[in-house]
């Protein structure tokens, strides 16, 4: 089934006046304009992944760089891990954006994710004027009632040799019960400003190519981007008590201490050896 925009989408688009559907129009004129980084937006109206349908489109050559591809809901929506994201209709943003950052060493494409989530905190606090923390690698942090809470996640997926997708998921106007799991939250609840999405999508695309043009014109390096320095300061991970759970059913546990030119995760266990961890399931410990 091919997925309609959801500008052709029946009166069901109305059902919820308090989560209006996105203006797919004005949202390509505002994006999409000559010698930019965005390409076309399409926004549907339901789909299972954005992030399936575009590797697929990559992979086929029917999408190009800058494609972005939007959400009002998402059936089969998928964090790291194969982790399941739901949410109702309209209540959050779900997209994906397709790039191919060929100038930049493969190497260093692991801060892809990274730099999604310095550009979605800054695009959010802009728009929403709420403060988003990043835990590495890929969640988005929001504080409701004290407490830390993730009201949002970033996959990064390879589509062939020269491609990469990356897909963000953030929850905006959920409420208490419609949560999926108590531990999370959203922007409406961390007393966020503004929800309506339209301005929120613009500001965090318009971030997104802001970094990424940086990132780019530095040959990805993240020191000279700036895209270290501004994860670094934007990381609730470092300086705390953590637990990685690795593969192979290994684990280490110690402070997160830095984050090194590879976007890995370095932390200074009890025995005194600071072990970089470049992918698995980090676990914040809090203090007894």
């Amino acid at each position: 089934m091919t997925p309609r925009d959801a500008s052709d989408a029946d009166g069901s688009r109305w059902s919820d006046l308090d989560r209006p559907p996105l203006n797919a129009t004005a949202l390509r004129r505002a994006l999409v304009r000559e010698g930019g980084l965005w390409s076309e937006v399409e926004v549907v109206q339901r789909i299972g992944s954005t992030n399936s349908e575009l590797v697929t489109r990559a992979s086929e050559g029917k999408a190009g760089e800058g494609a972005v591809l939007v959400a009002e809901e998402q059936t089969s929506g998928r964090g790291r891990l194969d982790r399941r994201w739901t949410a109702p209709p309209r209540s959050g943003l779900f997209f994906s954006v397709l790039l191919r950052p060929s100038e930049v060493p493969v190497a260093r494409w692991g801060w892809l994710p990274l730099l999604t989530g310095v550009a979605v905190a800054t695009g959010l606090a802009r728009a929403a004027g709420v403060d988003t923390a990043l835990k590495w690698p890929n969640d988005l942090l929001v504080t409701v009632g004290g407490e830390e809470r993730k009201a949002g996640g970033i996959l990064a997926e390879r589509a062939g040799e020269d491609a990469v997708v990356i897909g963000v998921g953030i929850n905006v106007t959920l409420r208490a019960d419609e949560l999926p799991v108590p531990q999370a939250g959203s922007l409406a609840l961390a007393g966020a400003v503004n929800t309506d999405r339209d301005p929120l999508l613009r500001a965090v695309l318009r971030s997104l190519e802001e970094w990424y043009g940086r990132w780019r014109s530095a040959g990805g390096d993240p020191a000279v981007s700036g895209l270290q320095e501004a994860y670094a300061a934007g990381c609730a991970t470092l300086g705390r008590e953590v637990r990685a759970e690795l593969p192979g059913d290994r684990s280490v546990v110690g402070e997160a201490v830095a984050v090194d030119g590879d976007g890995r995760l370095v932390i200074a266990t009890r025995e005194g050896v600071q072990e970089p961890v470049g992918a698995g399931d980090i676990v914040h410990v809090r203090p007894a």
